[in-house]
Formats: C-alpha cells, sequence, structure tokens
C-alpha cells in the first residue's frame, strides 16, 4: 500500500514539476491519447527521490515550480544561485524553509512551516540543488 501511494506522489511530483517544458513529451490526439511522464536525470539518485516526494507531501508546487517562478522561486533559480554550496548553505536553507524568512527573492515572505523536520528540509534542498542547469 505504501509503495502504491509513493508512486502517486512521484509521479504527480514528476508531471506538476515538469516545468511546461515539451523535450521528451510527446501528444496525441483521440480516443488513444496518451500522457508520456518526462524522467528528470536525476531519477534514480536517493536525495532526488526523496527530495520529490517530500515537496509533494509538504504541498511546497503550491508555491514553487521546477523551471517557473510563481509566488516563490523556480527550485532551478535558488540551485543556480546556490551552485557549489556545500552543507552549511543546506542546513542554513533548511532552517529558512522551516522557520520562513524574506529579502533575498523579493518582498513576500516565505511562509513558515514549522511541520517539516530539518531531515526532511535538508533533503528538499538537496533536491533543488539537483535541478541546476
Amino acid at each position: 500500500m505504501n509503495k502504491t501511494i509513493l508512486s502517486f506522489v512521484l509521479i504527480a511530483g514528476l508531471v506538476s514539476c515538469g516545468g511546461g517544458s515539451t523535450e521528451g513529451k510527446s501528444e496525441t490526439t483521440g480516443q488513444n491519447a496518451s500522457i508520456n511522464v518526462v524522467v528528470q536525470p536525476n531519477a534514480s539518485n536517493p536525495d532526488y527521490e526523496k527530495g520529490l516526494a517530500l515537496v509533494g507531501k509538504y504541498q511546497c508546487i503550491a508555491c514553487h515550480k521546477v523551471d517557473e517562478t510563481l509566488t516563490g522561486p523556480s527550485y532551478r533559480e535558488v540551485a543556480n544561485k546556490y551552485a557549489g554550496a556545500g552543507e552549511a548553505k543546506i542546513s542554513e536553507l533548511a532552517k529558512k524553509v522551516i522557520a520562513g524568512g524574506s529579502g533575498v527573492w523579493g518582498e513576500l515572505p516565505m511562509t513558515p512551516h514549522p511541520n517539516v523536520s530539518e531531515d526532511d528540509a535538508k533533503a528538499m534542498v538537496k533536491y533543488m540543488f539537483l535541478l541546476k542547469k
């Protein structure tokens, strides 16, 4: 049962975090229309899989997308800004996920997420860092 739920969350995350790119997708019309999910290059990385599941679990995709700025910056913008950052930056950003913050990406503050554990927040930051282009 847990594997089914995890699979659903992963597929839903991949579909919703697609960022609008058409690369690797095919379109069909008519009665036999199908949807092809694009698998990200890091999909076999455990940090990627765990982080993707967690951004779905905590509904981060309501404010963030992979390649599109919504209420907050895109994951790729964050990854590119902190490219090459080490564990200290991962810890700092994880604390910001939990406590919230403002000023780095504009005036609109990020809502605090006190229900997110530090380990989960770190896993989500590591996932974002894997999205660097």
